[in-house]
């Protein structure tokens, strides 16, 4: 691990999150978490270092974990630590270290946390469901499906945010972070064209919407399979071709999923596939394109280069990039600076909301409150030197009323 490095990354990082810059400053004055604890489970790189560093400068006694295994940067690690941040991550933890790291957040019985994919969520409602907490945040898709079944279950104990819906969140990090970080880390992996081939994109969300924006834009031929009937006819709409993945799977050369959803590729698909497709994920969790399946009917493993393995499958050659994780983080930098600026200062805020209103609140899953989003997309809107109109006095008289022609 390098120290200085990691040094150089939060600096960088630092550097080009404005918004966040806004929100740190006004932490260091206010202090709206003296006396506080905050637990994080995030993918732990600079971006991430950027709001741990905004919390502790606003009085929270931080504790940092990943969210995924494959996601760390122990360059930013090392850098944090020194730095006086307590962080329980590396790339490549065993599942038991995973856990392990989880644990020890929790051990410091957290007020608040800050979640993505819902695990240290679950071990609070598990192993650890005597622990008190105000409240907390969660950042992905993934995470917000788990805690909205809990809630639907009554076993949700203690209020948290949907930070993932929220629109200075889903509307750019979904979307934009998604579909460039995801195509950043597909070629890192491949070194290979994608311009000419056929892309198929598990998955019309906002997250697939990106990616399938991005591949066009780069020359690929992009086919989108969906199970909602509505996001099928957008994307036709938005000029995609629409099949289900068993159609889809044999003229493609690469298939991305973007579902949220376990087994979305499987034994099926892989038999049906053509020699040489290439499977990647963009989902939270590594279960959307089965491994157990690909195993199962593998003649043949091996690594081929860094993030791919290939399989020998009935005498074809199919390859799957970065173990079936996150490939915009296993194989690439995740989202750029600019996009996470937004995200983290909309987890930051809803953590300092939860902080100072968290007696008002239920054991239910909350919006981000409209003023966080607004706030958020006015200082990124300055950040960028653009100016907005405003509605006229008599133009918010008009929209009061109700009879034609006042």
């Amino acid at each position: 691990m390098n120290v200085k490095e990691g040094k150089l990354k939060l600096e960088w990082a630092n550097e080009h999150m404005p918004v966040l810059k806004e929100v740190k400053r006004r932490f260091v004055d206010e202090k709206p978490f003296s006396g506080l604890k905050i637990g994080m489970a995030l993918h732990v790189e600079a971006k991430t270092g950027a709001l741990a560093l905004t919390l502790q400068k606003g009085g929270a006694n931080v504790r940092l974990a990943s969210c995924n295994p494959l996601s760390t940067d122990d360059d930013v690690v090392a850098a944090l630590r020194e730095l006086g941040m307590n962080v329980y991550a590396k790339k490549g933890e065993s599942r038991e270290e995973y856990y392990n790291n989880l644990y020890r957040v929790l051990e410091m019985e957290p007020d608040i946390i800050i979640d993505d994919g819902g695990d240290l969520t679950t071990l609070l409602h598990t192993e650890f469901k005597e622990l008190p907490v105000m409240g907390g945040n969660e950042e992905t898709t993934t995470g917000v499906i788990r805690l909205r079944n809990m809630e639907k279950k009554g076993i949700l104990r203690f209020p948290m945010f949907d930070v993932n819906d929220a629109k200075m969140k889903h509307l750019f990090d979904n979307r934009y972070g998604t579909g460039q970080s995801t195509l950043d880390g597909i070629m890192n992996a491949t070194n290979l064209t994608i311009a000419g081939k056929t892309v198929v994109v598990a998955g019309y969300g906002w997250c697939g919407r990106g990616i399938a924006m991005r591949m066009r834009g780069m020359g690929a031929d992009v086919i989108v399979t969906e199970i909602d009937p509505v996001k099928a006819i957008e994307a036709r709409m938005d000029g995609f071709r629409v099949m289900k993945m068993l159609s889809a799977v044999k003229g493609a050369d690469f298939v991305v999923t973007a579902t949220g959803m376990k087994d979305v590729v499987r034994e099926e698909h892989f038999l049906a596939a053509k020699d040489g497709c290439i499977f990647a994920n963009a989902g939270h969790f590594d279960n959307e394109v089965s491994k157990r399946d690909l195993e199962r009917i593998s003649e043949r493993k091996r690594k081929v280069r860094k993030f791919v393995e290939e399989y020998l499958v009935r005498g074809k050659k199919l390859y799957l990039l970065g173990d079936g994780r996150l490939i915009n983080l296993v194989a690439g930098q995740g989202h750029p600076v600019e996009i996470m600026d937004m995200s983290f200062s909309i987890q930051a805020l809803t953590a300092e909301y939860i902080a100072k209103n968290y007696e008002l609140l239920e054991n239910r899953v909350y919006p981000v409150p409209e003023e966080i989003d607004e706030q958020v997309a006015r200082l990124k809107l300055r950040s960028m030197n653009i100016e907005i109109d405003e509605l006229t006095e008599e133009q918010k008289k008009y929209l009061e009323e109700w009879k034609e022609g006042t």
